[in-house]
């Protein structure tokens, strides 16, 4: 018997990957990674020079990405299918050999990889290796302590309804928001209703060789898809 092992690579960098990951790349007869049709896909770049020779890939590309909402029943209906699909082809692997699927940053957040593990339970040995989380690499590239003291820290969506978002952004001390993207012009509005704009800052493509940080102030026009916003808590110290 195998086993499905997802190694969570980090925030980009490859240095920043785990011992642990590194070592089920190295010795990888099969890896599933998750892309875009047409890309390459962010976590098979990353591992790029890491794979073992005679490594059997499977790309598995996103039927739908942003063309149709996340809201309409027809999206979940189609990815609900891909995952499906991709568990039973995991699973079959997994009968005689270990499968490695390599995913950014932290599997269990935010990544895509849960919608697998949760339709392996019960049908393949499965192995999860945490990572460093993409926030994480981001808020090390400003320079400054993401929290203080007693701080709270609020992990945000921008693709909230506006006026949830901002009640999330006024509540908080810290602040990280995720899945920017077309969003951007309704988070500006959010952080300036918060009283937070000022405070925000954009990290673009965080440990990796394009990395930008900047005041979100000084940030025109569109921002890639590795893009998250961050506003530091200013709280207790000694």
């Amino acid at each position: 018997m195998g086993k499905v092992i997802c190694a969570g690579l980090g925030p980009g960098d490859p240095e920043l990957m785990s011992v642990k990951s590194w070592r089920a790349l190295q010795g990888a007869k099969h890896i599933a990674y998750f892309r875009k049709a047409g890309r390459k896909g962010q976590a098979r770049a990353i591992v790029d020079d890491l794979l073992p020779e005679g490594v059997i890939e499977h790309a598995m590309e996103y039927p739908v990405t942003t063309e149709i909402h996340f809201s309409d029943p027809e999206y979940n209906r189609i990815l609900s299918a891909f995952y499906d699909q991709w568990a039973d082809t995991l699973a079959e692997i997994a009968q005689s050999e270990d499968v490695v699927v390599p995913c950014e940053g932290d599997p269990f957040l935010y990544g895509s990889f849960m919608h697998l593990y949760t339709r392996l339970q019960g049908r393949a040995e499965v192995e999860v290796i945490p990572g460093i989380t993409g926030m994480s690499g981001c808020w090390t590239a400003t320079g400054q302590p993401i929290t203080w003291g007693d701080d709270v820290l609020t992990v945000a969506m921008a693709t909230l309804p506006e006026d949830e978002l901002t009640r999330r952004i006024a509540d908080t001390d810290a602040l990280v928001v995720m899945k920017i993207g077309r969003n951007l012009p309704k988070l500006r509005r959010a952080l300036e209703a918060a009283g937070k704009f000022d405070a925000a800052w954009l990290v673009e493509r965080g440990t990796m060789p394009k990395q930008t940080v900047q005041k979100l102030a000084d940030v025109e026009g569109e921002v890639p898809y590795f893009s998250i916003v961050l506003v530091h808590g200013q709280g207790r110290r000694p």
